[in-house]
């Protein structure tokens, strides 16, 4: 497994998990206990998103697409 995505917190590595999921790749958000463990401030940087080798360059294209799309929205 790879690291698709590096999430600032625990919601937006679920937003990201379940964009890849609707897109039929499968995802796994870790670091679920270390920001538990941190507490809430200060917590960024621990989440990630995991995908398959195999899957790794199309997550990264449907993350850089989401990321533009949701850029240009403001």
């Amino acid at each position: 497994m790879q690291i698709a995505y590096r999430a600032r917190d625990i919601t937006e590595a679920h937003i990201i998990a379940g964009l890849l999921r609707a897109n039929h790749i499968e995802a796994h958000v870790g670091g679920h206990y270390l920001q538990g463990a941190l507490g809430e401030i200060g917590a960024a940087g621990f989440t990630n998103v995991h995908v398959a080798d195999e899957d790794w360059v199309l997550a990264r294209a449907l993350i850089e697409d989401y990321e533009a799309n949701r850029l240009e929205q403001f």
